[in-house]
């Protein structure tokens, strides 16, 4: 199974639609079928955006360096919150 990295606040949002896709259907709803179903109603309505959204990022070196970033900086949060 592919692992997709998201922002946390992206995630949060994401929750928060399958929890409303779980309440309208009356039924469990899985991540995979909240993304399918928020792929198939944007499919008509902003092509251009979903296609902006799945594009390669155009610099990988910033993504690499945002990622080390966020790394030290949760490693750093560790330290501080058990005192590592």
């Amino acid at each position: 199974m592919p692992v997709i990295r998201v922002s946390e606040s992206t995630k949060r949002e994401l929750l928060r639609y399958a929890a409303e896709l779980q309440a309208k259907l009356g039924r469990k709803v899985s991540l995979d079928e909240a993304i399918a179903n928020l792929l198939r109603e944007a499919k008509g309505k902003r092509p251009d955006l979903l296609l902006m959204a799945c594009s390669p990022v155009p610099l990988p070196e910033e993504v690499i360096e945002e990622l080390y970033r966020e790394r030290r900086r949760d490693e750093e949060r560790a330290k501080r919150k058990y005192s590592i």
